[in-house]
């Protein structure tokens, strides 16, 4: 399972239960179509934290990397890299 294919389902299953994974696109805007707000947005911030190993408290925090899967994957992608490459 890809990162994104992790995101998008943790997005179904906190926020849309019963909508399938072909019914969500990667670009479906997440916060302009009212399925995170900004309770939720700490909601996925915290669970992108566990789940991937990104220290959020050490991360600029910007509402645009959070707006839809696509860039919520970009965002984990970018920060995982980064751990790898302090590492």
């Amino acid at each position: 399972m890809t990162d994104l294919d992790t995101i998008k389902q943790y997005i179904l299953d906190e926020f849309l239960p019963g909508v399938s994974p072909d019914e969500l696109d990667a670009d479906y805007h997440l916060v302009a179509n009212g399925v995170i707000d900004s309770l939720g947005l700490l909601r996925v911030v915290s669970w992108i934290g566990t789940t991937f190993g990104i220290p959020m408290e050490d991360v600029e925090i910007v509402e645009q990397d959070f707006t839809t899967i696509a860039s919520i994957d970009n965002f984990v992608g970018r920060h995982t890299i980064a751990i790898a490459d302090a590492a």
